[in-house]
């Protein structure tokens, strides 16, 4: 079930959000980094891997529902899973907020999204760097954000891929020719260098992990992230 107390999504007017990628966390010290989350950025990000879909294995529910325990942010769960639809209760009752799921994931992405806005989670698509963006223009009006990823999904730490800027700006273009809302969401190789450029041209929320976590002041990362 959606957590209703914690911050809601972001709407399209508002500043550029930070979502901080907990697979980037020290394991042995969780707590901190939830809490590190709590006080200084927008969301949660959680990256689901289960070795097939993308070759490397990340966690799962327990993990999913120890950091939901205590987050007062929103939880936008990334799955880069095979199946995806055999998993939308769980992670809503996990406590996830928002949900993505990659385009060849699955067979039937309107019924995928429809699956998670009935559990009463926001509903998004996610895309490798080489689909093209416009394979998500069809199923815009049923999202309430995309997730671009600006590298390859599956491995953290990789560099960032320039080309995304141009799919940003295309996407957000075809967001407001449909007459649209939903936000993009960034992941991969984002930090404080490259995140003005992102927002300018159309990001709303930007994921990123090793940056914030690898940083000598974490904090300082996330409001320098945000141009402060």
């Amino acid at each position: 079930m959606m957590h209703t107390d914690r911050d809601t999504i972001i709407n399209d007017n508002a500043m550029t959000q930070i979502a901080v990628s907990m697979l980037a966390a020290d394991f042995l010290h969780l707590e901190a980094g939830v809490q590190l989350v709590n006080r200084n950025a927008d969301l949660f990000h959680l990256d689901i891997m289960d070795g097939v879909f993308v070759p490397n294995i990340s966690f799962g529910f327990p993990v999913v529902e120890a950091i939901t325990s205590v987050a007062s942010r929103t939880v936008d769960v990334h799955l880069m899973i095979v199946h995806p639809e055999k998993y939308v209760e769980r992670f809503a009752s996990a406590g996830a907020d928002m949900l993505s799921f990659h385009l060849n994931a699955v067979e039937s992405p309107e019924a995928m999204l429809d699956m998670i806005h009935g559990c009463g989670m926001k509903a998004g698509i996610a895309i490798n760097p080489d689909i093209p963006v416009e394979r998500l223009f069809p199923y815009l009006a049923g999202c309430d954000f995309l997730l671009v990823m600006s590298v390859f999904a599956g491995f953290g730490g990789q560099k960032f891929i320039e080309e995304t800027y141009g799919r940003i700006s295309a996407l957000k273009t075809e967001i407001r020719r449909q007459g649209l809302e939903c936000l993009i969401e960034v992941d991969g190789g984002v930090s404080d260098r490259n995140a003005g450029k992102l927002s300018l041209v159309g990001a709303d929320i930007l994921v990123a992990g090793s940056a914030v976590f690898n940083a000598p002041d974490p904090a300082a990362e996330i409001a320098a992230m945000r141009g402060r």
